[in-house]
């Protein structure tokens, strides 16, 4: 049975506030939310795969988005830690802005599942009236809510 994204929300695990002024210090801060959730194992190591990949491909979609992710095997199922930036976080070197940052830890073994899940990130971040209110959520539990409300979840 593939996995739903509604079904990897944790509200735990999303920063409104994100401070990181970087990239690197975005998806750092995100990593460290999952670790403190016990989600993952070895952070450092996990943060070297992250920027691995990055330095590939930058993970920036579009619309003030992006989604840094790292196949691994320090996760045993596939979590995401969800940061937001009013004022935004440079991304890569192209002058893009990233205002909603989805970190997914991806098991290797779950390549399937895990396209699924950007899938639904995706089309729910495309859409600019979903966006907005993400980016105006007062709490987590709104912030969730709003991501349910979706109608591709």
């Amino acid at each position: 049975m593939a996995i739903a994204l509604v079904d990897l929300i944790d509200p735990k695990r999303i920063a409104l506030n994100v401070r990181a002024r970087n990239q690197a210090e975005a998806m750092r801060e995100l990593v460290d939310l999952l670790a403190s959730t016990g989600a993952i194992r070895n952070t450092e190591q996990f943060v070297r795969e992250l920027r691995g990949r990055e330095a590939i491909n930058s993970t920036y979609a579009a619309d003030g988005v992006a989604f840094p992710h790292a196949r691994t095997k320090l996760v045993d199922q596939i979590v995401v830690a969800i940061g937001r930036s009013q004022a935004g976080v440079p991304w890569a070197n192209q002058g893009e802005i990233a205002q909603l940052i989805f970190l997914i830890a991806v098991p290797e073994r779950l390549i399937s599942d895990y396209l699924v899940v950007v899938g639904a990130i995706a089309r729910i971040t495309k859409d600019r009236p979903l966006r907005t209110l993400l980016l105006h959520a007062d709490n987590a539990d709104e912030f969730v809510a709003t991501l349910l409300s979706a109608p591709s979840i």
